[in-house]
């Protein structure tokens, strides 16, 4: 009897950690899952986009828009791609014409680009923005850059993307075309518009 009750118990053991194995080993050959609210797949210079796995709220320091004052939170319900730049920057000088066409194909009551100015003078934007014909982005200026500051800028270009509820949602340094298909599929997930539908598309 006791041989018999100790068989069972080896065999069930060794049942048990072949099961176990071999639930192990498909665990480790499946892909985990990405999150629901996870931005698109992103290639290329997007590969630099790093998304919040907690969304922070964004810093409400000043800065102007059309030499008046205002905040972040004047902006709140529209998801909000900020960008800092310089006209001294030649990345930044680059990029600008794709920042305007983003504003043109998607900017409106849900969403805006907000490309501030980290020039000392601001007065040197309008004429910059007249010769490289950037027609629909308007002029935002960081006045001794403190907004840069709270957002702790380590160089130029870098972008944030900002929230519907004004949490910062994902940042990336350095230039992009941010009128591509990707970076459009990428503002529209976080204008609720995402999801497989806009993985699409990339």
């Amino acid at each position: 009897m006791r041989r018999v009750h100790r068989r069972l118990v080896i065999g069930t053991a060794a049942a048990v950690f072949a099961l176990t194995g071999a639930g192990a080993v498909a665990l480790f050959r499946t892909a985990p899952r990405q999150h629901a609210d996870a931005p698109p797949t992103l290639v290329g210079s997007f590969a630099q986009f790093t998304a919040n796995e907690a969304p922070s709220p964004a810093p409400q320091a000043g800065f102007t828009a059309n030499g008046k004052p205002t905040s972040l939170a004047d902006f709140r319900g529209r998801v909000v791609l900020l960008n800092f730049w310089a006209t001294w920057c030649g990345p930044c000088v680059a990029e600008m014409p794709s920042l305007d066409r983003l504003e043109a194909a998607l900017g409106g009551q849900d969403f805006i680009v907000i490309a501030v100015s980290e020039d000392r003078n601001p007065a040197v934007v309008e004429p910059f923005f007249a010769e490289h014909k950037i027609q629909h982005l308007s002029l935002f200026h960081d006045p001794g850059g403190a907004l840069a500051s709270a957002f702790a800028i380590r160089g130029l270009p870098t972008s944030a993307v900002i929230d519907t509820k004004g949490n910062v949602v994902g940042r990336m340094e350095g230039p992009a075309e941010w009128d591509s298909g990707q970076a459009k599929a990428l503002i529209r997930h976080y204008m609720g518009a995402g999801g497989a539908g806009t993985q699409a598309q990339l």
